[in-house]
């Protein structure tokens, strides 16, 4: 199916802006392209409680911001995207807060450090960290379980990560993971990699660039805790709900990761978001995106209702 119109559209102004692509940018001047977009989304809805915390990490400190409903039936644990170079915590907060209104459940935004100053492995274990910190928490902040970790691109890359060691560390558990169009693995070279038709705003040339700042030495991308899909074993592992886009150049990864973890008994529903391009989940501006949020919170639904079934009363 071909690129859908508002997502052409979108393109079309984004080129006559005379931006130039990514892959040609330092990390700063990336940056500030997720500044320019929160412009373009405005304010999300009003939630009843945020508070911005600060979490202590190996070497430093990160912020955490916890958007709650007047009484959170969960806790999403969100990794955001970028590469693991760009994004902020506001440039999320829109997003965020709708999350909060579809699922009724509090979100705990996530603001690990980034590369090129804080390469692999700083994102994973300031990723764990803040986990365990949000695990550890819970009763301060009215917040309730169970826990879900979810994120996009970059930070589904996180999400899955943390959904195993949560496995291999014995906890906390974790209820359900939710993996929008995530970074599974480092070919460049599968066929929605090599795609024409796929080289939109993320590329294969920006999708090298970001690993090239994230973790520069290809030979170490093999390492589980960067590639996920390169796991021995997914057994064990919470449901998961993976999100890709047909016009993708990850999406053979994430339904690769998505096959593996059938394969191994994890309980896995899984859409193509048909006509969408990478990105279209945080885009707020196109309206593939409140469709796929649509679609998450009636994921969150199911299992919610699925688990309190199954609870002993």
């Amino acid at each position: 199916m071909a690129l859908d119109e508002a997502t052409t559209a979108f393109l079309s102004q984004m080129a006559q802006s005379g931006m130039k692509p990514l892959h040609e940018m330092t990390p700063m001047e990336a940056r500030g392209l997720g500044v320019a977009l929160l412009e373009l989304y405005g304010p999300g809805p009003e939630v009843p409680r945020v508070v911005d915390e600060t979490v202590p990490v190996d070497g430093g400190e990160i912020g955490v911001r916890i958007f709650s409903p007047e009484h959170p039936r969960a806790t999403i644990v969100y990794y955001h995207g970028g590469g693991w170079v760009i994004g902020a915590l506001d440039e999320f907060d829109t997003l965020a807060r709708r999350m909060v209104q579809r699922t009724g459940a509090a979100v705990a935004l996530i603001d690990y450090r980034l590369a090129p100053e804080h390469r692999f492995p700083t994102a994973v274990e300031d990723a764990w960290t803040a986990l365990r910190w949000t695990s550890a928490h819970l009763e301060e902040h009215g917040l309730h379980l169970p826990l879900i970790v979810a994120g996009d691109s970059a930070g589904g890359n996180l999400a899955a990560i943390m959904a195993r060691r949560a496995r291999d560390e014995g906890g906390p558990e974790i209820a359900l993971q939710v993996l929008v169009y995530p970074v599974t693995d480092a070919d460049p070279d599968s066929a929605s990699y090599l795609d024409p038709e796929n080289q939109l705003m993320l590329s294969r040339e920006s999708m090298i660039w970001f690993w090239d700042h994230y973790l520069p030495d290809p030979a170490a991308r093999d390492n589980p805790d960067a590639s996920p899909l390169q796991a021995a074993d997914l057994s064990g592992l919470p449901p998961a709900v993976v999100l890709t886009a047909e016009h993708d150049v990850l999406r053979d990864e994430g339904e690769a990761y998505a096959e593996k973890l059938r394969a191994a008994g994890v309980p896995v529903e899984h859409r193509r978001f048909a006509g969408q391009m990478h990105g279209f989940f945080t885009l707020l501006v196109l309206p593939a995106a409140p469709e796929a949020l649509e679609y998450v919170g009636d994921q969150v639904d199911r299992h919610l209702a699925a688990r309190a079934q199954h609870s002993p009363a």
